[in-house]
């Protein structure tokens, strides 16, 4: 699908500031859409929504594909409703380091109010609110009914793996199902309110962005986590020890930019062969609940549906893989015959076969440029400006990566600051004032459709700002600016300025 020429800012919820130690959907979102609209912007990234499990990783440890995140509730919007006293509300616990989320103390704080508010929901559920509700888990049951189900049973084994529950549950015996879910229907019944809030304040987040001629760009990540609600529900579309329900192979990559031993990524791959007997049912469900709460959706790990890698349980690393053929084709055949003209972008970056290239470009899917990677080689670097065609997507650089002024500071080598330097027309590096925003105006000036930038390097940040580093599973996605003044009119005129100049 080709896109018009546009720009944007690519920013998790969680990386939001708020009074209560994590980003929510409440009035500094708002704020921040504000900002995207005051600059010119016409696109919000985000990260997948998910409720995560170990490290709090979108993509890799999350409990749902389809359940959003109740962390990034908004509080604040409970009190407007009148299922909280704002007087509830008790001073977050000071914080270390305000710039990284605590998960341990926003849990136990979130946790508590929001089954506070729940119980007040409960006595209050009449009329047109329970009538929304109702349709709510109706159309969502799909997926909502296994879920609250799993996260209820997943509370009682403390988090305890599916797989290792009792037999009548990992298996789910339909009989022992029914009993269990009259047993707690009242924490059911919590998790299915989580649900209902989380997707009304995201929806109403959603349309004042729309209102705002700012589209929201998804995040579909290619797998789910072992120890969640889509493997417990949907067992057989994964490769499975038949014994032990364990992942007979571990989905991730083979050594490359971001790792010399390869990323062992934990999640489960999929039998596509049982996919494709039930003509795909999953995926069109995955990309149909998606759509409804985007506007466009980003597909990570674009290659992995033409051919994946896939190692053996028990490896350390992933270098001991193996590709194996994915029906890439035949998926998304299925998925435009049914949903229309898919407004996909994809993540093709990585070990790229012109396999892989066909199977984007027959769907004219845009292609993924980030331009820290675009100066450690040659003048035919795909990743270089003056190598772009329209359809595709350019960053300064992604999630995965350094912000730039870090990248410059201590993970670049010489030779490609200098090829850098070279290539922004100056003579050498130390000429350079501020190396974020001269990637900036090299995205926005480029032919490629769609330009988005980490709000990490619209703000200049360093190191301190990185979200993820692919090399460790540890400390990762905490990361959240402090305030909403630090969007300032002059930052927004600058990048408006830049925006205009460009054409987006």
């Amino acid at each position: 699908m080709s896109f018009s020429r546009a720009s944007g800012i690519l920013l998790h919820p969680t990386s939001l500031p708020s009074q209560f130690g994590i980003g929510d959907l409440g009035e500094s979102a708002y704020k921040f859409v504000d900002f995207l609209e005051a600059s010119g912007q016409k696109l919000w990234q985000i990260l997948p929504l998910g409720p995560t499990g170990y490290e709090y990783s979108p993509y890799t440890m999350n409990f749902s594909a389809f359940a959003g995140n109740p962390l990034i509730i908004s509080l604040e919007k409970l009190v407007q409703q009148g299922l909280l006293q704002a007087e509830e509300l008790a001073p977050f616990p000071p914080e270390d380091n305000p710039q990284r989320v605590n998960f341990g103390r926003v849990i136990a704080y979130k946790t508590k109010i929001l089954k506070l508010s729940n119980q007040r929901w409960q006595k209050s559920l009449k009329g047109l609110v329970k009538l929304a509700f109702e349709e709510f888990c109706q159309e969502q049951s799909f997926w909502l009914d296994d879920y609250v189900l799993f996260m209820t049973m997943l509370e009682l084994h403390n988090g305890n793996s599916w797989n290792n529950w009792d037999k009548k549950l990992s298996c789910r015996q339909s009989n022992y199902l029914k009993l269990v879910s009259e047993k707690y229907q009242e924490t059911i019944a919590y998790h299915k309110f989580l649900q209902f809030i989380f997707f009304q304040q995201w929806s109403q987040l959603r349309e004042y962005a729309n209102s705002k001629n700012i589209k929201i760009v998804g995040d579909i990540s290619i797998y789910v986590c072992h120890n969640s609600a889509d493997v417990w529900a949907n067992p057989e579309i994964f490769q499975l020890n038949s014994q032990t329900l364990n992942p007979a192979y571990i989905a991730g990559v083979p050594p490359d930019y971001f790792s010399a031993t390869g990323q062992l990524w934990g999640n489960p791959v999929y039998d596509w062969e049982k996919l494709k007997e039930s003509n795909f049912a999953w995926w069109i469900e995955r990309f149909n609940s998606t759509l409804k709460y985007v506007d466009i959706i980003r597909v990570d790990h674009f290659r992995g549906f033409e051919a994946y890698w896939r190692v053996p349980a028990g490896e350390k690393t992933a270098i001991n893989g193996e590709w194996v053929s994915a029906p890439g084709f035949e998926l998304f055949e299925t998925l435009s015959n049914l949903l229309g003209k898919l407004p996909v972008m994809v993540e093709d970056l990585g070990i790229i076969t012109p396999e892989v290239e066909t199977l984007r470009d027959h769907f004219d899917f845009p292609s993924m440029r980030v331009l820290q990677i675009a100066f450690s080689s040659n003048a035919d670097n795909p990743h270089l400006p003056h190598n772009y065609t329209h359809n595709s997507v350019v960053y300064t650089g992604t999630h995965d990566n350094d912000t730039t002024l870090g990248w410059w500071q201590e993970g670049s080598s010489l030779e490609s600051k200098e090829h850098a330097a070279n290539y922004l027309g100056y003579d050498s590096p130390e000429k350079i004032e501020s190396i974020s925003w001269e990637f900036i105006r090299l995205a926005l000036s480029s032919v490629a459709d769609l330009a988005i930038i980490p709000l990490q390097d619209v703000l200049n940040l360093d190191s301190q700002g990185r979200i993820n580093d692919p090399s460790t599973n540890k400390g990762n996605w905490r990361w959240r600016y402090t305030s909403s003044s630090l969007l300032t009119p002059q930052l927004s005129q600058k990048l408006l300025k830049m925006t205009q100049l460009y054409e987006r």
